[in-house]
């Protein structure tokens, strides 16, 4: 196999967001405005009157206690600085690059960065990897997806430039089915996200990692459904999807939670790597922290760390469990670290 070369600022960050088993095991709370409102809702709920401080200390607390036990954390600035501060030292750090959302007056959901953010700030900040979500459906109208790719060309381009890792999020999307929960949904899925992840390991991308959507819509996966829901995918229908999915990629990629349980996201890292697919680690989020949110809301500061220690630690060592039973190290996909050769990358001042 050829060598595959990475440079330094790449590498060694990369390596600083793995765990020592060279996998991606990290937290995700990088939620803006529906982290707002979570919070506003769970407030209501407790009967309290809610404010902005509350998700400050939330984050703060939830990256204080649980990144002793990841390899890194997704961080926003807007309402995540104090986790900024707050995270273990040793636990690598990705900034979030896109504003959140996106106009919904404007057919397209189109990326936007942050108007005062460059790669080169959020290296200056801490940054060991900047991470940007981009809507996407592969089936969409060509002049639509053409933005979007000149949009990750041009990203791509900037993290050559400043030697940062790149985590590009692949949200999929049908503006003709909104409700991503339903079968009808469910049964375009699969494609979406393959053709999805095939598009975006493409060498002009110059993406480090994809984080991706596992391929189907477990709640229709065989042996997996509630009582009275008919399965929709076989587990053999399940496995082929990971595979195709697997196959559609030449660079490491992991998963995210996209706001499942905890159990149903144990489930599916369980049957992704019972499925041999080659995936490197986590961006988990919702999964490990949503019930915090109303733990937080009810009994403040002090209840919501001793749920962190507890429950929260318990979420993340079992994924952790999972993690080095069934992922693989990012570095797998170029032939071990043997493999890579490490080169210095001129950078300029």
């Amino acid at each position: 196999m050829v060598k595959k070369r990475i440079s330094r600022g790449k590498f060694d960050k990369l390596q600083k967001l793995s765990n020592d088993h060279g996998i991606i095991a990290a937290l995700a709370i990088d939620q803006r405005g529906s982290m707002k409102r979570m919070m506003e809702a769970a407030a209501q709920q407790a009967g309290k009157n809610y404010n902005i401080e509350m998700v400050y200390e939330f984050k703060e607390l939830v990256s204080q206690v649980l990144t002793n036990h990841v390899s890194g954390i997704l961080l926003d600035e807007e309402l995540g600085f104090k986790g900024i501060k707050s995270k273990a030292k040793q636990t690598g750090l990705i900034l979030s690059y896109e504003k959140t959302g996106y106009d919904v007056k404007t057919v397209g959901r189109f990326p936007e960065l942050l108007p005062n953010e460059s790669l080169h700030r959020l290296l200056s900040k801490g940054a060991d990897a900047a991470k940007v979500l981009v809507y996407y459906n592969p089936n969409d109208k060509a002049e639509i997806n053409d933005v979007k790719h000149a949009f990750l060309e041009r990203l791509g381009t900037e993290g050559l430039a400043a030697d940062i890792p790149l985590f590009v999020e692949i949200v999929t999307y049908d503006d003709a089915i909104p409700d991503t929960k339903s079968v009808s949904f469910a049964k375009e899925k699969p494609q979406l996200v393959i053709d999805s992840m095939r598009e975006f390991s493409k060498g002009k991308y110059h993406i480090d990692v994809i984080k991706t959507e596992v391929p189907v819509n477990f709640d229709y996966v065989e042996g997996y459904t509630a009582d009275g829901v008919a399965p929709l995918y076989t587990k053999e229908e399940a496995a082929k999807y990971f595979a195709s999915a697997n196959k559609a990629v030449d660079r490491p990629f992991i998963y995210l939670s996209a706001g499942v349980s905890a159990e149903t996201f144990r489930n599916e890292l369980t049957f992704a790597g019972e499925a041999h697919t080659k995936y490197n680690g986590i961006l988990g989020g919702r999964a490990t922290w949503l019930q915090g949110v109303q733990v937080y809301a009810q009994k403040g500061r002090a209840g919501l760390i001793e749920w962190l220690n507890t429950q929260g630690k318990q979420n993340i060592s079992e994924l952790n469990d999972i993690l080095n039973e069934g992922a693989t190290p990012w570095y797998d996909w170029y032939g071990g670290l043997d493999n890579i050769e490490v080169f210095d990358r001129d950078i300029m001042d």
